[in-house]
């Protein structure tokens, strides 16, 4: 008999009379039960959560590192089992479970030590005459509880992202994952119940997402951090535009292959990390590389490697260490891709591989020749989908890269300093990764986009600062 997870509700393991089921997206096999919040459980959870921001604010950053460092080591004791509910409830192939519950481990280990540097600034004030003696102590302080809202396709590490600088700063933190893979996220929760945060200030809700905008309505929790979709996070942000609203959004990640980079061992680089990296998760990631602009002295020989690199990911049951590719979160999501596919080939695209779908896999697929507003090279696929395009010119290139309403991160690959300095003015992206994959993140550095991208940054500094503001105490008759 399937165990039913209980949800957290104030730091305590609470259940109700509403019980869902988690599929696995693969073979649609039963892999967990949760319990569902009330609307009075949630309202619980919320006061709860108000009535606890005093106390948690008033937690030392070294009962705070500790807390860190523990819900850190305990995620490293469980890597193997929360890998395999990562694979059981989102389906990510087991090489990329095992990757996300690493990068979780790290995520927390680094807001702890994000903890004990997090100490405010000192500036001085007798600049003038009129100000002399005087220095401003500028601190940060928690603006209040916060409510983290996220995705199905890093079901744990992204909840770290939400979890672990609340916790830095302060903050009480209700998380709200989403529906189709809770497990990790109240799994979580039994690692942070295990630590002495302060019993309300914490809770992990598993609501459907048709009661979420109560949640995100409620002046109680004065900073709401989303994950999503580009459409949810701005019907959030127009939902509540007195509030601090921090949204990781979409993307349509490029990445551009300049005539410079044309040695044997740098097309091979290429080629391997854009066809990993496009078809990494099944494309369920908004900085999986979707366009490829390749300057056309490269096009040809790069796209064949393309091809044959991707064309060589073992895809199929992610069970199975081997397999790279895995299926998409549902079919609908699957089918939903097939789709765009087909629109571009109507409208005079090639597909060089790929192109099929099998339930809610969808084989790694290569195109060219789509025509531009094609949705699968004007929106996000969030699909294993890569569209190759040819450019004569650096400039081309990064025109066509700045052409999207999107603009989270983007690659290029070149040996050039300049080039890279000129790509970092110029493209308007939230980071620019030389050498590499857009893909490419580190659970530690400012993560964000601008346009439909979102807007705040993830990445443990970046987002304290997001969860707090400043407040100055102005000294005077100093000897300075």
């Amino acid at each position: 008999m399937t165990q039913v997870s209980p949800f957290w509700l104030a730091g305590t393991a609470t259940t109700s009379d509403v019980v869902r089921d988690v599929q696995h997206p693969g073979d649609g096999s039963l892999v967990g039960q949760y319990y569902v919040p009330t609307a009075q459980q949630v309202e619980q959870a919320t006061a709860a959560a108000w009535a606890s921001r005093d106390e948690t604010r008033r937690t030392s950053a070294s009962e705070r590192a500790d807390i860190l460092m523990h819900i850190s080591k305990r995620i490293e004791e469980r890597q193997e089992e929360i890998a395999q509910l990562i694979l059981d409830e989102n389906g990510k192939p087991l090489m990329w479970a095992r990757s996300e519950a690493s990068r979780a481990v790290m995520t927390f280990r680094w807001a702890a030590e994000e903890v004990r540097r997090f100490s405010g600034e000192l500036q001085r004030l007798d600049t003038e005459a009129a100000t002399k003696g005087r220095m401003a102590i500028i601190r940060r302080f928690p603006t209040g509880p916060v409510l983290g809202i996220t995705p199905f396709n890093f079901p744990l590490n992204l909840v770290a992202h939400k979890v672990a600088p609340a916790i830095a700063v302060g903050a009480p933190v209700i998380v709200k994952p989403a529906p189709s893979t809770p497990l990790n996220a109240l799994l979580l929760g039994e690692i942070m119940a295990e630590t002495n945060l302060p019993k309300g200030s914490w809770s992990v809700l598993p609501i459907d997402n048709a009661d979420a905008p109560a949640l995100v309505a409620d002046p109680r929790l004065p900073i709401v951090s989303f994950t999503g979709s580009d459409k949810v996070g701005f019907e959030i942000q127009k939902a509540v535009p007195s509030k601090h609203i921090t949204l990781e959004l979409g993307g349509n990640a490029a990445a551009v292959v300049l005539e410079d980079w044309k040695s044997e061992e740098d097309l091979n680089w290429a080629a391997t990390r854009l066809a990993l990296f496009g078809n990494y998760q099944a494309g369920q990631s908004c900085i999986s590389v979707q366009r490829i602009l390749i300057h056309d002295s490269l096009f040809d020989d790069l796209s064949s490697r393309i091809v044959a690199a991707a064309e060589a990911l073992p895809n199929g049951d992610p069970r199975d260490a081997k397999v790279v590719v895995g299926p998409m979160i549902n079919e609908a999501a699957a089918i939903r891709v097939e789709e765009w596919i087909n629109e571009a080939v109507a409208g005079g695209a090639t597909v060089l591989t790929g192109g099929t779908r099998d339930g809610a896999f969808i084989a790694p697929t290569v195109l060219t020749g789509v025509p531009v507003d094609a949705k699968v090279s004007c929106n996000e696929v969030f699909g294993p989908v890569m569209v190759l395009n040819k450019v004569s010119s650096t400039q081309e290139a990064f025109d066509i890269v700045n052409d999207s309403p999107f603009g989270l991160q983007a690659g290029v690959f070149t040996h050039d300093i300049q080039t890279a300095f000129r790509a970092h003015a110029e493209l308007e992206v939230g980071g620019v990764v030389i050498g590499d994959v857009p893909t490419f993140r580190s659970d530690q550095m400012p993560y964000g986009g601008v346009k439909a991208s979102g807007v705040g940054k993830e990445g443990l500094r970046w987002a304290m600062e997001d969860m707090t503001h400043e407040r100055i105490l102005v000294l005077g008759g100093l000897e300075l």
